[in-house]
């Protein structure tokens, strides 16, 4: 059975549901939240699959398959029955009818680009009226240059002209993909990414960098280790400072020549440089 087919049966078994009397949709709804009757719940979606398929032909005009539109719709209307409150006497439809159009409208945003928009409202108002609007302005008796048509649409929507101009590019154009090639002539195999040139490491350097520091930080770590307390404090003060303290700083502290320090220095070093060389033997080359 084809995807068309699937389509045309639920359309219309939509359009056979009856309708619900008031009471009767009350009744449902009640049974539903209080005694989670999936039979209920089932009437109630069934009787307004008309509403989602109405909503949803509204927006066939974006390149979506009516068929996803539906079934999108329908989650909607799933969302609304779970959060419907009978007891506040709002008729069901009105209410559904918020969730059915959200749902569908973020279904379009997800899929209608890879690059993804209209994540605040004004954005998505924008999205979603801005053609319409267009059109309308375009059919005035004067004729309006871009810039005129995108300062009108802006004052309409609230959002700044940029926001419209940048809009009405992505709807004027379609997603290419960087592996397109730049040429259609016979024998061309340049692409897009070819000319996307980036001084930053590629990402397998940046990872195999990222390991080395964490290596050699847990192997000097470890050679830190066979310093006495002396020697700790001197090699941290010369050489793990931004700012390396003077030998006769040192000297001072310490209660000795800055002699002494350079000597207690230099073998520390020398310790260090041997801890080292045993944990990793590429450590100090690399």
């Amino acid at each position: 059975m084809t995807r068309e087919t699937i389509d045309r049966r639920l359309a219309r078994a939509a359009m056979q549901a009856p309708y619900l009397e008031r009471s009767e949709e009350y009744e449902l709804a009640i049974r539903w939240k209080e005694k989670s009757d999936q039979q209920a719940l089932n009437r109630i979606t069934l009787s307004h699959m008309r509403l989602v398929i109405a909503m949803a032909s509204k927006f066939r005009n974006f390149g979506l398959p009516l068929g996803d539109l539906i079934q999108e719709g329908h989650v909607g209307l799933l969302e609304a029955a779970a959060r419907f409150e009978p007891e506040r006497e709002v008729r069901f439809s009105t209410y559904a009818s918020w969730w059915i159009r959200a749902s569908i409208q973020d279904y379009i945003l997800r899929n209608w680009s890879i690059v993804r928009g209209g994540t605040s409202s004004q954005q998505k108002s924008l999205f979603f009226n801005l053609r319409r609007l267009r059109a309308r302005l375009a059919q005035g008796s004067q004729a309006l240059t871009n810039d005129a048509i995108h300062r009108e649409i802006a004052i309409a929507l609230r959002v700044s002209e940029a926001d419209v101009a940048l809009m009405d590019a992505r709807l004027s154009g379609s997603d290419t993909s960087l592996n397109a090639p730049l040429s259609e002539e016979a024998g061309s195999s340049a692409e897009r990414s070819d000319f996307l040139v980036s001084d930053d490491p590629l990402p397998d350097a940046i990872v195999e960098e990222t390991i080395d520091v964490e290596r050699r930080s847990v192997w000097l770590r470890q050679a830190l280790g066979v310093l006495n307390t002396r020697e700790m404090t001197i090699i941290e003060q010369r050489r793990l400072t931004e700012d390396g303290a003077t030998l006769e700083a040192l000297g001072d502290a310490l209660g000795i020549s800055k002699e002494r320090v350079r000597q207690i220095e230099n073998r520390a070093l020398e310790k260090l440089k041997a801890a080292l060389t045993s944990q990793g033997g590429g450590f100090l080359a690399a």
